[in-house]
């Protein structure tokens, strides 16, 4: 096969905008190898080195030879954006089909179909879409010319839990002509993942592996127990650091809270999740043009955002594996001679990493719970049909199926809406996988907390534990940052936590089949819904979320501060119209509790407190079901009125808890059918299980 090695660095300099780049060592090697049909290929090269190049040039170059389009597989939406933008400067042809263009299906496929596409990016759920499987992939499987996996990483074993369709890979590569041409990347890969990806890919598959040390990077740590502390420190350094960067939070509600406080001290930041929808291009598009100083993210911008001039990656807590943060640090300083790359590690983190490790995989008693309501079943259940039966919540049930669907037999198969056995029995591999990649999460994550506590170093530990070469590892000269932080911004950030309320959107229909005790169903009506309320805190967060804990599981009473909190809270919140009495969510199980509260609040606020509601059996604590249909169905006939009158006035309904937010819908629907005015929820904490 003719390889044309002018036209390559043509097509590399015209894609990088470069009229004078040359190739990195070992890329020309790998798009030649490509080209030529040499066999199958890994790359394992570090963020930044042009791994994307590679696959782009050598399409464009099979492409010029007459050949069929390339297909990449790539696991996230933003990195098939930045990858589409980058192939169109070189004059390849790239689509992608996925979630948010369904718009742009019949077009792309009609493109597709015409021979003028060059290369079709997928994430790799796709390929588990019967209507892809059939529509497209079947209509051009035998004019394409390579197949190209990015993030190759996510078909170990590691990846499972991040990206659990990439099993399917694994059969699709075994399906394959053994000479297609085929491509695998990475930027992560120890020995035992790279062991994987040879079972997996082929034992014939050529590695080229280059050097993971990142000569501009200048890593640190440091240990912030409270939130308060590092987003104080974040805050005062982000005044001092050159250009842009990323900061990373281990969940969408840090990572919102902490760019609002960066806002309120006067910081142009965005927060970027897997709930910014839509508007994530246009802050991607913001941090690449340097108009914000930092985004504030998930692991949603991650794999193959590529901006190479960004000065700092901070991280506010520890993430759970030394891959996860090489991924992540590693976007800074690609183009730079020196970037920070510094890691704060708080109290908090050890809790959310063990919450990721144990919900990666579904428990013994959830994968019985889903199997023996099936086996009930003889037409099959779609997942609203699981959640009224059994109490487990619709991300578990939807790991359990997602994870035993790709199993291989699958012992359970959909049709049409509906889950159902089949004659396959689960594997025992199944749990034995789960119990081993358990456990080499939980020794991943104490590799981490090892990482944290060195005071030197830092680099050559991350590229050992990738079974890199610590040899070439040379620290650049960038002084530390300072670990010290100013007590009067800590004393701010405390305060803005305190000052953070979270809105209680009020219910608008009965859960699927009704409240039958209350022979209530559908939607319900705006006459009988609460009004949008209001929770102090996160409970157990920083701010006021350990007062909340303390009142209710030590002290039995909840500290007058709380009281004083609500007023200030509600003064600004300002219902309209305005409560005129206030009453409470009774317990059987603390009787006192939550009514001796809403009575001192009711006091500060100068209204009367009536107790009109009462429980009328026990029942299980909200926070022990898993799901909205088992939470409304455990609060159906549990709540009445004590035939007290209750007064016309709009009414502040007070709890200590809100989770689920069935209970005060019920409450509101009582209150609002006897008499009572507009109904104002207020809650101390919200739990964070509500669905």
């Amino acid at each position: 096969m003719t390889y044309n090695s002018q036209r390559a660095l043509e097509l590399l300099r015209a894609g990088s905008g470069n009229p004078q780049a040359d190739f990195r060592e070992g890329q020309e090697d790998a798009i030649r190898h490509i080209v030529k049909g040499n066999g199958r290929l890994l790359v394992v090269q570090k963020t930044g080195w042009g791994k994307s190049f590679v696959y782009f040039i050598a399409t464009k170059l099979l492409r010029e030879l007459g050949h069929g389009p390339a297909l990449l597989i790539s696991p996230l939406l933003s990195l098939m954006r930045n990858q589409i933008s980058a192939a169109e400067r070189m004059g390849v042809r790239a689509a992608t089909i996925n979630s948010d263009n369904q718009d742009d299906w019949t077009a792309i496929e009609a493109n597709l179909a015409n021979n003028e596409i060059d290369i079709l990016l997928i994430s790799p759920e796709r390929l588990a879409n019967e209507r892809f499987s059939t529509q497209v992939l079947a209509g051009i499987a035998a004019q394409i010319s390579l197949l190209v996996i990015d993030e190759a990483h996510c078909i170990s074993d590691w990846g499972h839990d991040f990206r659990p369709h990439y099993r399917l890979l694994e059969r699709i590569v075994k399906s394959l002509p053994p000479n297609l041409r085929l491509l695998a990347t990475t930027a992560t890969a120890n020995n035992r993942v790279m062991d994987d990806l040879v079972a997996v890919l082929g034992p014939n598959i050529e590695i080229l592996r280059g050097d993971l040390h990142r000569h501009s990077l200048a890593l640190q740590t440091i240990r912030l127990p409270s939130q308060a502390e590092r987003m104080a420190w974040i805050a005062e350094q982000l005044n001092s650091l050159q250009g842009s960067g990323i900061i990373y939070a281990l969940t969408i509600r840090d990572a919102n809270q902490v760019a609002e406080w960066l806002k309120s001290q006067g910081l142009i930041v965005e927060a970027y999740s897997g709930e910014t929808g839509d508007r994530r291009e246009a802050i991607e598009q913001a941090l690449l043009a340097n108009q914000v100083k930092a985004l504030v993210a998930t692991t949603a911008l991650g794999m193959g955002f590529d901006k190479p001039d960004l000065s700092f990656v901070i991280h506010y807590q520890t993430p759970g594996s030394v891959v996860a943060y090489y991924q992540q640090v590693g976007r800074a300083g690609r183009a730079l001679k020196a970037a920070y790359g510094v890691l704060l590690s708080g109290n908090e983190e050890l809790e959310i990493t063990d919450y990721f490790i144990e919900s990666a995989f579904p428990t013994r008693d959830e994968v019985d719970a889903v199997l023996r309501a099936l086996e009930a079943e003889s037409g099959g259940l779609s997942v609203p049909e699981l959640l009224a039966r059994i109490n487990v919540s619709k991300g578990r049930i939807q790991k359990a199926i997602d994870l035993l669907a790709l199993e291989s037999p699958a012992p359970i198969a959909k049709q049409g809406s509906k889950w159902q056995l089949t004659a396959a029995q689960l594997n025992k591999s199944f749990w034995a996988r789960a119990e081993r990649l358990t456990e080499l999460r939980r020794s991943e994550q104490q590799q981490m907390q090892e990482y944290v506590a060195l005071t030197s170093g830092h680099m050559a530990f991350l590229i050992g534990a990738l079974d890199g070469d610590t040899s070439t590892v040379t620290p650049p000269p960038l002084p530390p940052l300072s670990a010290n932080v100013n007590p009067k911004i800590v004393q701010e950030a405390i305060a803005f936590l305190r000052r953070t309320s979270l809105p209680i959107e009020p219910r608008k229909q009965w859960p699927a089949g009704g409240m039958p005790l209350y022979g209530i169903k559908g939607k319900i009506s705006p006459t009988h819904q609460a009004q949008p309320g209001k929770a102090l805190c996160i409970w157990g967060d920083a701010g006021w979320g350990g007062l909340v804990r303390q009142g209710k599981y030590h002290d039995g009473h909840f500290a007058n501060d709380l009281v004083g909190a609500c007023v200030k809270m509600i003064a600004d919140w300002n219902p309209q119209p305005a409560p005129t009495w206030v009453t409470s969510i009774p317990s059987q199980r603390h009787p006192k509790l939550v009514p001796d509260f809403a009575s001192r609040l009711a006091t500060a606020m100068d209204l009367p407190f009536h107790e009109v509601l009462i429980k009328t059996d026990e029942r299980p604590e909200q926070k022990t079901m898993a799901n909205s249909t088992q939470q409304a169905r455990n609060i159906d006939g549990s709540l009445a009125l004590n035939g007290d009158p209750v007064p016309p006035g709009p009414v502040l309904l007070v709890d200590d808890m809100v989770d689920s937010r069935w209970t005060l819908t019920v409450a509101a629907w009582l209150l609002r059918s006897h008499g009572s005015g507009e109904v104002y929820p207020l809650a101390l904490a919200q739990t964070g299980h509500d669905e």
